[in-house]
């Protein structure tokens, strides 16, 4: 009987010690801050992520961009090094080209517009690029509009001749910035508070809540609605590390980013409107662009010249046009 029990005993420990084992600790790579949603998103992800799993995958958050800048966050995930990030589109866009599609200048009317482009068959094309990459995306969350920033109110392209804006590092956006007259600065986003208050820039370019929640009204006075950019960022996973888990646990953790991700969606409904507020009430001038034709008009050399070196993503910006 003893030894009956203690093979039994032995046989439990050994499952224990199996599941520990088994268990997937996963890390995640997060720019933004406290008081932003996507910190709030990506919390809610964790939490999502360990009740789906049953704790079969727990994801610890590092937020503030921690593990390291968002380039080098990206290629971290695509290696296996960190499991998930919290990225812009933007600067995956010169390392996945279909990606780019959404840092061409206007090319989506509208934020919910540019939803229902990523839900339908170019977001697919753009997934299945990304995923080829090594950046699985599960779900994709708002990022607003974003507009330019500075010492001075922007209404026409002539208002950015001469300027030095800092942008994100992509082709694209110092095409943009160059297409009306300005010197495009890129430079990482930890920078921008520095170089805006020194002059090393004369100014930027972002979405409400970034540029109240880092603290760019303080060293800037007009913020000018020129809604020039709509990029996404994404929940991703490394795509190895998700393939490998059986399909309960993928459709667990999709599942749980898709639900983080609706819940980011109206968290920056509210802080995006709230964050104009603060700013303004802290005597930022917003300016709305009346005619945006103008800036638009400025932009086909843009869209001709990288269409002529990029003619396979012809389909993939007719697509988008084309999405009501």
């Amino acid at each position: 009987m003893f030894k009956k029990r203690s093979l039994l005993l032995i046989s439990a420990l050994a499952c224990l010690s199996f599941n520990a084992t088994s268990a997937e600790n996963w890390r995640a790579w997060n720019i933004h801050n406290d008081g932003h949603p996507n910190t709030a998103a990506m919390d809610k992800f964790s939490e999502l992520v360990n009740e789906a799993t049953g704790g079969e995958i727990t994801l610890e958050v590092f937020h503030g961009g921690v593990l390291g800048s968002q380039p080098d966050a990206l290629e971290q995930v695509r290696l296996g090094a960190i499991e998930v990030g919290n990225f812009n589109l933007g600067p995956i866009g010169p390392v996945v080209k279909e990606a780019n599609l959404v840092s061409l200048p206007f090319i989506f009317k509208s934020v919910p517009h540019m939803f229902r482009v990523l839900e339908g068959e170019a977001g697919e094309a753009i997934g299945n690029a990304m995923s080829e990459a090594g950046l699985k995306p599960l779900a994709w969350v708002d990022a607003g509009a974003r507009s330019f920033y500075s010492q001075k109110p922007i209404n026409t392209p002539a208002d950015v001749e001469g300027l030095k804006i800092r942008v994100m590092n992509n082709d694209l956006y110092t095409s943009m910035i160059a297409a009306m007259g300005g010197n495009p600065s890129p430079m990482a986003f930890s920078e921008v508070q520095q170089a805006l208050k020194t002059g090393v820039v004369d100014g930027a370019e972002n979405n409400f809540p970034s540029f109240k929640n880092v603290g760019h009204y303080e060293v800037t006075t007009h913020y000018s609605l020129s809604e020039h950019l709509i990029i996404p960022e994404c929940i991703c996973v490394n795509t190895s590390k998700f393939d490998a888990l059986s399909a309960d646990m993928q459709a667990a953790v999709r599942g749980a980013a898709e639900e983080a991700a609706l819940f980011q969606r109206e968290l920056w409904a509210v802080q995006s409107g709230e964050a104009r507020k603060e700013v303004e009430a802290a005597g930022i001038v917003v300016n709305e662009i009346a005619d945006k034709g103008p800036f638009q008009a400025a932009m086909v050399k843009v869209y001709d010249d990288y269409l002529a070196a990029n003619p396979d993503m012809a389909k993939l910006v007719e697509m988008a046009q084309t999405t009501e």
